[in-house]
């Protein structure tokens, strides 16, 4: 019993030396998507359960209800678990908000707990747990999130004060080194065990994945609309300047978040005010423009649409946003844009998924209006095709599965994904993934692509706008992968690749001599 199943499972030279390494002390584990971090859970899991005559107890943690779902039938399936004991106790336990605290209490009992971070702070903060906080080990999966006052940081500290061993998992822990160094330090890690798509004891078992960016241009009608709204933009950031806020041309969103602390910051009212309306006119202006060039038409108009309904809504509309929506510049090129024809990318994904009759494709899209989109335009052409979106958009998890369910039957066969199908969800390898648009965010990026090549080699494709913010999102995502995997290089370095503690509290040093500005740890969302 609590032991991996290796009929069918034969773990690999790699992961029997990862586990072999992480059982010894709280290790985080950096391992490409697809290459069995859970199985390595597992197999540090049975010997933790064997722990304390046999009594150990291990928490397993994950971000979403989905995502636990998925780890519980897992782990269930794959290690002779039983349904209980001779004393009566669960073998294994999926905990959520689902259950009644009276019946939780008494699931927390179970030697394996199953949940989302959230929850397990929930209870505990409420007292709905009656066992106390005796587990032997608790495996982080999604590590990277555990930054901030994310959940994950609040069930580590418990770990850290109960003395609990804890594992880690991630695919990518981030291209920004303060954000590692918060990661490291918020939970208590003392290993870094990482691989990568070249190590030799890893490359073997890697399916070849076959990258392509594909550049699209504009055409002339998007391009004069483009030059109209950088003009806009760019008189408005000379007014922000004036107030003593320069930005330059084209500023980031995170120079602009950056900016705005700055703003709140003046100590005169009324220049804070009035560059405050600014960067509201300003903030919408870019958003607009970054969904004219890389996004198209229909999904710029709607988010114009929106604001406009909410200004309506509001008792005081906002200044700023009034000044946005209401320029004759901006009302012409709606008036010019109804009816147009939508962006290039949008054809050559048509053309794309065309190439590739009887294909399984996943298209990742940053923006919902433009999956909507892509949905109706990719049915209009014959091809079989579905949304998976999040709770945002009215999808309970179950209708999430279902789809899932007939993507993975052969219901349908390319499934139009936002953010919600980056993470961990177990999403049937496909032939193809392709990005509508680049991800500044390495993470993203590197989920995006992990969803090819899993079980047989496929291909990535990434549709670049020339002359847009869709080259400086590629180009930044790629800079910090590059980074992300120096920095969890040298953590490894004297360990002869297998990992190293010293690195990572070399890391964690830095980490406690420097204190984190929130902005380096935002992430672009959409909208």
């Amino acid at each position: 019993m609590y032991k991996l199943d290796e009929t069918r499972f034969t773990p690999r030279a790699y992961q029997l030396a990862i586990a072999e390494s992480a059982i010894r002390e709280s290790t985080l584990v950096v391992l490409p998507t697809g290459m069995g971090k859970t199985l390595i859970a597992m197999l540090v899991m049975q010997h933790f359960l064997a722990t304390a005559n046999n009594k150990g107890k291990v928490l397993f943690l994950a971000p979403t209800k989905p995502l636990c779902e998925q780890h519980y039938k897992t782990i269930k399936e794959s290690m002779n678990i039983p349904d209980a004991d001779e004393n009566g106790i669960a073998g294994i336990a999926l905990i959520s908000g689902a259950v009644s605290p009276p019946k939780r209490k008494e699931l927390y009992n179970s030697r394996i707990v199953v949940a989302t971070p959230q929850t397990i702070k929930n209870d505990f903060e409420n007292l709905r747990v009656a066992s106390g906080f005796d587990y032997s080990l608790c495996v982080i999966d999604e590590a990277h999130r555990a930054v901030g006052n994310y959940a994950y940081t609040f069930v580590a500290k418990m770990c850290g004060d109960k003395g609990v061993q804890i594992l880690a998992l991630t695919a990518s822990p981030g291209g920004n080194r303060q954000k590692i160094e918060e990661t490291l330090e918020a939970l208590f890690i003392k290993r870094v065990e990482a691989r990568s798509e070249t190590d030799a004891d890893v490359q073997q078992y890697m399916q070849q994945v076959d990258m392509k960016w594909i550049e699209v241009e504009l055409s002339d009608q998007l391009k004069r609309c483009k030059l109209t709204l950088e003009q806009m933009l760019n008189e408005h950031l000379e007014v922000l300047a004036k107030f003593g806020f320069p930005l330059g041309k084209r500023p980031s969103k995170m120079r602009l978040f950056d900016l705005r602390d700055k703003i709140l910051q003046a100590e005169n009212k009324s220049t804070r005010m009035l560059a405050l309306s600014q960067y509201s006119t300003i903030f919408n202006l870019l958003h607009s423009l970054e969904l004219l060039e890389t996004q198209g038409v229909s999904t710029f108009l709607n988010y114009l649409e929106r604001a406009r309904q909410k200004q309506s809504e509001k008792e005081k509309p906002t200044k700023g946003v009034e000044r946005f929506l209401n320029d004759l510049r901006m009302k012409k090129l709606e008036e010019e844009l109804k009816g147009a024809v939508e962006h290039p990318k949008l054809l050559k994904l048509v053309e794309l998924v065309r190439e590739r009759p009887g294909k399984k494709l996943i298209v990742f899209v940053q923006y919902r209006d433009q999956i909507a989109k892509i949905v109706e335009t990719l049915k209009q052409n014959g091809f079989r095709a579905e949304r998976f979106v999040g709770k945002k958009d009215g999808v309970t998890q179950k209708e999430q599965q279902a789809t899932v369910q007939l993507f993975r039957e052969g219901g349908f066969d390319i499934l139009v994904a936002s953010s919600i199908g980056e993470e961990g969800l177990d999403i049937p390898s496909v032939d193809s993934v392709i990005f509508f648009e680049p991800v500044p965010s390495e993470i993203r990026s590197i989920q995006r692509r992990g969803r090819a090549g899993r079980a047989k080699s496929g291909e990535v494709v990434i549709l670049i706008t020339k002359g847009t913010r869709d080259e400086a999102y590629y180009w930044a995502s790629r800079t910090r992968e590059k980074r992300m995997r120096k920095i969890v290089g040298n953590m490894q370095t004297g360990a002869s690749g297998t990992g190293s503690t010293a690195g990572a509290k070399q890391l964690k040093a830095r980490s406690r001599e420097k204190s984190l500005r929130q902005a380096d740890l935002k992430e672009f969302s959409g909208d």
